[in-house]
């Protein structure tokens, strides 16, 4: 592994803009294991979604063929024929009309990881999109992160993706804010949009902006992250807590005391969440940071896979 995550850092870094935000900087630290972990995750889950990779209409190669009599000349790589004693024809990768999305939040709630997890929620979440992108372009279906990049059927999606990241100029508005999801997005009708994120905003906010993405005919899966700590509030004493979005703190005279009234509460959040989501027809999966992320990527290979998004909701349903 040490030996891959060497050889990908200069590929990556080598694609980062001139001027650096702190933020991309960091991301160009994470990302070279992010890559390695998500290409394991990735090749131990290589099931579960009916491809449809064959030849036809499309831009990605897929290989070469002899070329048989009858069939125009205009289709012949002469390139390739030079260093064979016969014709050959260069295949392209059939795409399909539809496309899957990977939306992966990158905000700052996102930095939080505790003792218990160890995973900041911002790095699972593009281990999981990675790993998903990778193991969807290896079942025949294109993959792509919405204003960042087209849809893809690389080989190489994992390192496409992740550079694709880093390329981002932070210097201008990102396109990925949830604020922007509803008008900027080029997710087509019956295009497949996968959200990843903590979702950390009024339950009335997130049901108007993902019923705006719904109103345009896109299917979709809201996968939650959560930190064990978020969960469980697993505090004791006076404690002081600072917010990661705004300046502001919360100072708790004695933890145990709110620590039922808190996990009552997330856990109504939760269900808000999940029920506004299968509302919509999307489907919903809850992913907690200090579980491995196979667990997740196989519940997403369940509802993905071959059958309408909607039957398979329930699958999310546990922690």
């Amino acid at each position: 592994m040490a030996a891959d995550e060497a050889r990908i850092t200069p590929a990556l870094r080598g694609k980062l803009p001139p001027v650096l935000t702190r933020e991309a900087a960091r991301l160009s630290e994470i990302l070279p294991h992010l890559v390695v972990e998500a290409r394991n995750v990735a090749a131990q889950l290589q099931l579960g979604i009916h491809g449809r990779r064959r030849p036809g209409p499309g831009e990605e190669f897929w290989e070469f063929r002899p070329f048989v009599a009858g069939e125009s000349t205009s289709r012949i790589d002469w390139r390739r024929s030079a260093r064979d004693d016969r014709l050959y024809v260069r295949e392209r990768e059939w795409e399909s009309a539809s496309a899957h999305w990977i939306w992966m939040d990158l905000s700052a709630s996102m930095h939080f990881s505790s003792r218990l997890s160890g995973h900041p929620k911002r790095d699972r979440a593009i281990l999981i999109g990675l790993a998903l992108a990778d193991i969807l372009v290896h079942a025949g279906e294109r993959v792509g992160l919405p204003g960042r990049t087209t849809p893809l059927a690389s080989r190489n999606i994992i390192m496409r993706l992740a550079e694709a990241l880093v390329r981002h100029d932070p210097a201008h508005p990102d396109p990925l804010a949830m604020d922007g999801l509803p008008d900027v997005l080029p997710v087509k009708r019956h295009d497949h949009l996968i959200l990843i994120g903590d979702f950390i905003m009024p339950p009335t906010e997130f049901a108007e902006k993902l019923a705006r993405i719904a109103h345009r005919g896109v299917r979709g899966t809201v996968v939650l992250v959560r930190d064990p700590v978020e969960e469980d509030f697993p505090f004791a004493g006076e404690v002081e807590f600072e917010g990661l979005e705004a300046p502001e703190t919360w100072r708790v005279g004695e933890a145990l005391e709110v620590a039922r009234a808190y996990r009552e509460r997330i856990a109504t959040v939760n269900d808000e969440l999940r029920r506004l989501t299968l509302q919509q027809g999307f489907a919903f999966v809850k992913h907690l940071t200090h579980r491995p992320a196979a667990e997740t990527l196989l519940s997403l290979a369940a509802l993905i896979g071959g059958q309408p998004l909607a039957a398979h909701s329930t699958l999310g349903a546990a922690p």
